[in-house]
């Protein structure tokens, strides 16, 4: 059985309501529209549905989701013996217009973790740097257009960490293209084998698409949240609790969309 159909209408629903928080609030308001006439069945939905917001909304809650993802990787060990030949580092978004920066647009928080730990591998092996990330796709300003991410990166690597940076793909709008992308940039060096630089959540998909590119792949990520200690104040719910929770769940939803994508051969 083809599975085209299905990717398809997986296509037509908007990736924000299948995350939380808005996908909980859908089922809060399924609920809610069912009080008049099932007030039961209302009632339980509605509370299921307030109950998960909030429990997700803790780093505490958002660890069973964070947890699976994070135990697919591991830190890498004696990079400078993995045998790799360049470094790889992932785009995560940028802020744009960086006052502070004279209007340029910077990596944002995400994308600035994982510009310092290429830093740190780079200072350790000595090899040289990729940096893969495009305008996104949901850019319609004309700067943005001409100033992808990965400027941004190399910038920041360059200025802020005194790291040189050899090679741009600016191109690239999700994971697979960066794959593609940075394979068609390497390839022509020679390059196979990588040491792989995002965070924790983000590897196990990220890796599987580069492994699907070409690339013999090292795995090396960082920003680890599944094994902190958890306080008192771990269950209380904040905003950090619900991004953990979304990013996570973005992620396992690519995963099995990349698997889908992969099994019929797209």
């Amino acid at each position: 059985m083809t599975l085209s159909p299905i990717i398809d209408l997986l296509n037509l629903i908007p990736r924000s309501l299948i995350l939380p928080p808005a996908s909980l609030f859908v089922v809060i308001a399924i609920g809610l529209a069912l009080l008049r006439r099932r007030p039961r069945a209302g009632r339980i939905v509605a509370g299921t549905g307030l109950a998960l917001l909030a429990f997700l909304s803790t780093p505490g809650g958002a660890r069973l989701l964070v947890a699976p993802l994070e135990r697919m990787t591991a830190p890498v060990q004696a990079p400078e013996r993995a045998g790799a030949q360049a470094i790889v580092v992932l785009a995560a978004g940028r802020l744009r217009r960086a006052p502070e920066y004279d209007g340029r647009d910077i990596p944002d928080y995400v994308g600035l973790a994982r510009l310092r730990y290429a830093a740190h591998l780079q200072r350790q092996t000595g090899l040289p740097i990729l940096v893969s990330g495009g305008s996104g796709t949901s850019d319609t300003d004309p700067d943005a257009r001409r100033t992808s991410e990965a400027d941004s990166m190399a910038a920041a690597l360059r200025d802020d960490f005194g790291v040189p940076v050899k090679w741009l793909e600016g191109s690239s709008r999700d994971t697979a293209e960066n794959a593609a992308f940075s394979a068609a940039i390497l390839r022509a060096e020679g390059v196979k084998r990588i040491l792989l630089v995002t965070d924790a959540m983000h590897m196990p998909r990220a890796s599987a698409v580069f492994a699907r590119a070409g690339f013999d792949v090292v795995s090396a990520p960082t920003m680890f949240f599944g094994q902190q200690p958890l306080s008192t104040a771990a269950w209380i719910p904040s905003a950090e609790g619900m991004r953990r929770s979304w990013y996570a769940s973005y992620e396992l939803v690519g995963i099995v969309w990349y698997r889908l994508r992969a099994a019929n051969g797209r």
